[in-house]
C-alpha cells in the first residue's frame, strides 16, 4: 500500500475538532482551554524544561566531572581517494584544499585518511595522516609534511 492512494473513507483526511462551536459540540464556551491565564490566550506556551515553580531536572541534576569537550581537536577530512584529482608533482596543503572544495575551513586542521587508492606522487602537507593514508603516498613516490594543528 502507498500512502498516497489511501482513500478518503479509509481515513485520508481526518476532520479537526472544532472548538468553539456551541455548547452542543462539547468543546463549546472556552474551546477546551479551561478559563483564564496564559493557557487560555493565544501565542502562550512553556517554554521548554519549565516545571511551573518546580525546580527543573536540569538544576536538580548534580554537576560533577570533566570532559574534553573544550579542549578537543576536530579535524576536517580528505581521503587519500580525493587527491587523485591533483596532477602529480603538486605540493598540496590547506590552501589547494580549499580551493578545490574538498575542506571547509582554511585555518581548521586537515586529516588525511587512507580511503581509496592513490597513483601519483604528491608532496602532502597536513596536521595529521593515518598509516594507510601515509604508507599510500610514500609508496607512489609522494612525501608527507607534518604541520602543527
Amino acid at each position: 500500500m502507498k500512502l498516497d492512494q489511501i482513500l478518503n473513507s479509509a481515513g485520508k483526511y481526518k476532520k479537526t475538532k472544532r472548538l468553539g462551536r456551541g455548547i452542543g459540540s462539547g468543546q463549546g464556551k472556552t474551546g477546551g482551554r479551561g478559563t483564564k491565564g496564559g493557557g487560555a490566550r493565544a501565542g502562550w506556551g512553556a517554554r521548554l524544561g519549565k516545571e511551573g515553580g518546580q525546580n527543573t531536572i536540569f538544576a536538580r541534576m548534580p554537576k560533577r566531572g570533566f570532559n574534553n569537550f573544550n579542549f578537543r581537536t576536530d579535524y576536517q577530512v580528505v581521503n587519500v581517494a580525493d587527491l587523485e584529482d591533483f596532477d602529480s608533482g603538486t605540493k598540496i596543503d590547506a590552501q589547494i584544499l580549499f580551493k578545490a572544495k574538498l575542506i571547509t575551513d582554511i585555518k581548521a586542521p586537515v586529516k588525511i585518511l587512507g580511503s581509496g587508492n592513490l597513483t601519483k606522487k604528491l608532496t602532502v602537507v597536513a596536521a595529521k595522516f593515518s598509516e594507510s593514508a601515509a604508507k599510500k603516498i610514500v609508496d607512489v613516490g609522494g612525501t608527507t609534511e607534518l604541520i602543527k594543528a
